[in-house]
């Protein structure tokens, strides 16, 4: 597995990056201007609260960086194909190069990728064998990350007492 900086140079991958990255830093800003902090100083909500939602912001940005930087498996140039593995390999159509079976070629990073899954827009990247479990993690924290945002709206619109001083 491998762990190298992998870097696609895309301008519609960019433009998903750049909106993630300013939906995250919106989200991180307002929402505790908006319900943590104000709720907190009147006493509704504990430190843990806000601890807790500012590390599963911090660990939604760093898995996202992760996982948009890291090789997701890309095929070197002049692969050695041991001699016992010569029928599992097969030639690409698209960069004439040996691959092996369920390596898939991307048209968007202009290379093949062992046991590609797909070429995701939000992470600039490739999804295969050696960054596929940095997706997953990705996509944990980013669900939990906004199912904890929706608890507390929830609770910011119908559960709390409405805030005794307003800070606009």
């Amino acid at each position: 597995m491998g762990q190298r900086i992998h870097f696609v140079a895309d301008p519609q991958g960019w433009c998903c990056m750049g909106l993630i990255i300013f939906v995250w830093l919106y989200n991180t800003i307002f929402i505790p201007k908006v319900i943590l902090f104000p709720h907190y100083e009147e006493g509704d909500i504990s430190v843990v609260a806000v601890l807790c939602y500012y590390f599963c912001s911090l660990f939604c940005i760093a898995s996202l960086f992760r996982a948009s930087v890291a090789d997701p498996g890309k095929l070197p140039e002049n692969p050695k194909i041991p001699i016992a593995e010569r029928e599992y390999w097969e030639l690409c159509n698209k960069c004439n190069m040996m691959r092996p079976k369920r390596s898939h070629h991307c048209s968007r990073c202009g290379h093949c990728v062992r046991r590609m899954d797909h070429h995701c827009p939000w992470i600039n990247n490739c999804v295969g064998e050696d960054n596929h479990w940095l997706f997953l993690q990705l996509c944990f924290y980013t669900q939990l990350l906004s199912s904890y945002t929706l608890i507390l709206n929830f609770c910011h619109y119908y559960y709390f007492l409405p805030l005794k001083k307003e800070k606009w």
